[in-house]
């Protein structure tokens, strides 16, 4: 087997995209990136999406490059970096050689994925349903399944709840309390206590419900709208995992990668 043959297209560069990104990558896959112009990214430092913003990010040790063109790709693989392109259209892939597909957007829905695209087609989590519009489906809620490759079917639904980390749920993630601008009191891996101030939308605070370390905020000068999530926090108030790709990114990547290497079609 030969991965460095095998080109993977992946939509979308927010936190569990880079995740997969950075395993494929390791494993000598090709791989680049898509993009919408303006992401949004709450864990920031470990989203590959901010090399829209800052031309080039690393996480821990591979390096995302924003390009133009796809004719720029190849350059962006001879230096041993992963190219992010933006275009939201799925179309984009048709200038470039696709062997897997990956939509990793986490809309929790299909948005125009459908099984033709590539010879391997994958949907991370809900609003794909293996077999029909994608080949293969990634279980991305938290818990015993996490992971798991689904060849017949759907994952769990979404529940909206955000998974437990050391012992909080919903507390730990911190939301827009109205619409307006999002300005930073607080950054990504300060360590913060229940009831301080961690950012203001248009003169309202957002405090926090919970002490730890706030390990993803939403750049400052972000337009928000009521109720979007604005960051998290660890209660377990370890710094290093503001920085680092997250146990549920490398469980979900794990699948992927066997996925792709489980799909004789690629090797034959």
């Amino acid at each position: 087997m030969n991965n460095t043959n095998i080109q993977v297209c992946i939509r979308g560069a927010g936190e569990l995209a880079t995740a997969v990104a950075h395993k494929l990558h390791k494993c000598n896959f090709r791989v680049f990136l898509t993009e919408i112009a303006n992401p949004k990214a709450v864990r920031r430092k470990v989203a590959f999406c901010e090399a829209v913003h800052l031309g080039s990010i690393e996480v821990e040790g591979v390096t995302a490059e924003l390009v133009v063109t796809t004719n720029e790709i190849n350059a962006v693989w001879q230096r041993g970096n992963i190219p992010l392109i933006i275009g939201p259209k799925i179309s984009i892939i048709g200038n470039a050689k696709v062997d897997v597909f990956i939509d990793a957007i986490m809309a929790k829905k299909n948005t125009g994925v459908y099984k033709n695209l590539a010879p391997l087609v994958i949907g991370l989590g809900p609003g794909f349903s293996a077999g029909r519009d994608v080949d293969v489906v990634i279980e991305t809620k938290r818990g015993h399944d996490l992971g798991r490759i689904i060849l017949e079917g759907e994952a769990e639904p979404n529940t909206g709840i955000p998974g437990v980390i050391g012992g909080y749920s919903k507390e730990r993630v911190f939301r827009a309390p109205q619409e307006g601008t999002f300005k930073n009191v607080k950054d990504i891996g300060d360590i913060v206590e229940a009831g301080e101030t961690l950012a203001i939308v248009d003169g309202i605070p957002v405090k926090a419900e919970i002490s730890g370390v706030i390990r993803g905020m939403l750049a400052n000068g972000t337009n928000v709208h009521v109720g979007m999530k604005a960051g998290d926090i660890d209660p377990r108030g370890i710094k290093r995992y503001c920085y680092t790709i997250s146990d549920k990114g490398r469980t979900i990547a794990g699948g992927v990668v066997e996925a792709i290497l489980s799909w004789n079609k690629l090797y034959e």
